[in-house]
């Protein structure tokens, strides 16, 4: 590594990318603006940072209901990278460029960091009930824009609201206590 360039870590700088071939430039159909592209880009940091979050309260998880909630994680982690690929995918139909790295995902992501060691499964259950509304919230604000270019990521988009607000709901309502009845 060159005395001037600089990494967070102590990993090599990455090379740039290939060159376009011959079929890649001659690729056509609609493009993601830049706009599009960062906006799709806020939403697959989120959704792998979901993941990644979730698997880190799925191995530490520990109390009542400590089964049930380990399980539930799984459902979650397998819907936010089922997401990633999909929007990721979906950018590269566009002809952008998803960018999944470590480093990027944490320097940009909405969600805040998860606590390490052990965590009792009641407060789990809020923190991921947190980084679930973070990742719909980033959905919801980018959502408009990207309808107004193109209707069809929005629908992606809709699915992922979707789902992750039942998820919400679902690990939620394990703290929650009934209404009184009046």
């Amino acid at each position: 590594m060159s005395p001037t360039a600089t990494t967070k870590n102590k990993r090599r700088p990455a090379r740039s990318g290939a060159e376009l071939t011959a079929e890649q430039n001659a690729e056509s159909g609609f493009q993601a603006s830049e706009k599009l592209s960062e906006n799709m880009q806020r939403v697959l940091v989120d959704l792998i940072e979901l993941g990644s979050q979730g698997k880190q309260a799925h191995w530490n998880v520990v109390g009542t209901n400590f089964r049930d909630t380990h399980k539930q994680l799984d459902e979650i982690i397998d819907a936010a990278r089922e997401f990633s690929d999909t929007v990721a995918e979906r950018m590269r139909a566009l002809h952008a460029l998803p960018d999944g790295r470590s480093d990027t995902v944490s320097e940009t992501t909405t969600l805040p960091e998860f606590p390490q060691g052990e965590i009792a499964t009641t407060e789990v259950i809020d923190l991921i009930t947190e980084r679930l509304e973070a990742a719909v919230g980033t959905c919801r604000e980018v959502h408009d824009e990207v309808d107004e270019e193109d209707p069809t990521t929005a629908d992606i988009l809709h699915g992922i609201i979707e789902s992750l607000e039942q998820y919400a709901w679902m690990v939620s309502a394990e703290n929650r206590t009934p209404a009184k009845r009046g």
